[in-house]
């Protein structure tokens, strides 16, 4: 590449600072909206006996209800300025959603790991996401505000700095570039960092399908058979099911057969050879509803468990994908299948992906994404982090990001110029995540009001369970 030509870039990087200054990322702007009806909006189209359980999760906390609104903060984050530098974001990049799992070499790698909400849109719509959400999980942990406002300081500088790396690579070593948990531990500052790292290693390898295999199913005498678990998992024609009649349309006949069967070769088709010659050695031998997450409870998640020859397990998730909530308040190109939008923006941000990543539509035209359920799939547990580890985990999450915005977007150049190598985008970020956080809260108690005045029916998981030991 010409030295003009990264002149150029540079300049474009720092020309988007007369569009957005640095210090303009303070501002949360002036919010006017009901966050009870934007709540409300989201809910539509979901299962609708599983609408109180997505509230009844969101109402555990504020962090909780923050993972669940991503469509309140992206309408937030559409009422001021952006840079105009926009890519591939993941659309929901709260500290939650980044985890640990394997690549198909069997490499430990931490990444972005929820796509969901995966579009085109400004870089910091990502980096107000998880700057926000370590604010909020500070306050959960009852740290100081100093010690919150250095977690924001810590993962945007850590962007900042390995994005003036990234600035300085070839395509090809950013396409290369893998967050190991070697490296990971090698990098480490101290002890006790190095130490939860090898507990997560050591974690992940006992998710495997084998050990969910086992805890998951048994046999009837003719087929492998996943166990009921509701609310959490459920056959859906079964008697434990939570959907109403009209919502079992699309899963007509035995074990939901038909649904799968419709579906596959659509799914096929999105694969390469050799995956289908893979999948080509494995044979459905069950399907049951499972809710997951925060955020995505209510939409329509089904777990398929497939045997090879020799009864070796795979385990398969095919997901609802609905439209982004980036793309309902920015203008990004329009998705012409959700699925397919979700599995082509994983791959362009994580450094390895899935290798059952595909996509097809229902009979009754949603849209669907299929991947692995589990796979060495590891998960931080927040709550058990101290300041230190709290710490660390915050700036692996910011040079993650820097990783998947450089690799995804190919502007590791521009971006690096916007943001210089100062302080002040990570100190008006630091504004900015408090500032939401107070936000946040005022929402939290809004949706508490709305929960106990009856304007919204919330569930626990315990209340949903008791029903099916009554």
């Amino acid at each position: 590449m010409k030295a003009s030509t990264i002149a150029d870039r540079e300049a474009r990087g720092r020309a988007a600072r007369e569009k957005s200054k640095r210090s303009s990322h303070r501002t949360v702007g002036e919010l006017r909206r009901d966050p009870i009806e934007l709540l409300k909006e989201s809910s539509e189209g979901r299962v609708r006996n599983l609408v109180p359980l997505r509230y009844g999760r969101m109402a555990a906390s504020p962090f909780t209800f923050f993972r669940g609104t991503a469509l309140l903060q992206a309408h937030d984050l559409s009422k001021v300025h952006d840079t105009g530098l926009t890519m591939p974001i993941c659309g929901d990049g709260h500290l939650m959603n980044f985890g640990g799992f394997a690549t198909p070499e069997r490499q430990l790698v931490f990444d972005l790991n929820d796509f969901d909400e995966v579009s085109v849109g400004p870089f910091e719509w990502d980096l107000k996401r998880l700057t926000a959400s370590l604010v909020i999980a500070a306050r959960h942990m009852r740290l100081s505000r100093g010690a919150a406002e250095d977690l924001v300081m810590t993962a945007v500088n850590e962007y900042r700095n390995r994005m003036a790396q990234y600035a300085q690579c070839g395509a090809l070593e950013l396409w290369y570039e893998r967050i190991t948990f070697e490296r990971m531990a090698e990098t480490a500052l101290t002890p006790e960092r190095r130490r939860a790292v090898r507990r997560g290693m050591e974690k992940a390898a006992s998710r495997t399908h084998e050990s969910l295999f086992e805890r998951m199913a048994g046999h009837d005498g003719e087929r492998w058979v996943i166990r009921d678990a509701p609310p959490a998992l459920f056959h859906v024609l079964g008697a434990n099911t939570l959907f109403t009649a009209e919502e079992t349309e699309e899963l007509k006949g035995p074990r939901g057969g038909n649904m799968l069967d419709g579906m596959w070769s659509d799914y096929l088709k999105t694969m390469s050879h050799d995956r289908r010659e893979l999948l080509a050695h494995f044979s459905v031998q069950d399907i049951v509803f499972k809710v997951v997450g925060v955020g995505s409870v209510g939409t329509r998640c089904t777990a398929v468990l497939l045997v090879d020859p020799m009864s070796k397990p795979l385990f398969m998730q095919i997901k609802e994908a609905r439209p982004s909530v980036v793309a309902c308040y920015f203008k990004s190109p329009p998705a012409t299948h959700q699925g397919e939008r979700v599995v082509q923006g994983q791959r362009m941000l994580q450094a390895a992906s899935d290798i059952f990543l595909g996509w097809a539509t229902s009979p009754l035209g949603r849209h669907y994404y299929f991947r692995q359920l589990r796979d060495m799939k590891l998960s931080a547990s927040i709550e058990l982090f101290d300041s230190d580890l709290l710490t660390g985990y915050a700036q692996l999450c910011g040079w993650v990001m820097a990783r998947a915005h450089a690799k995804a977007s190919g502007q590791a150049i521009e971006v690096n110029a916007y943001i210089g190598r100062g302080d002040q985008f990570a100190e008006a970020l630091t504004t900015y995540a408090t500032t939401y956080a107070d936000q946040v809260e005022r929402d939290y108690d809004a949706f508490i009001k709305a929960c106990r005045s009856g304007a919204l029916e919330a569930r626990s998981d315990e209340d949903m369970a008791a029903d099916f030991r009554m």
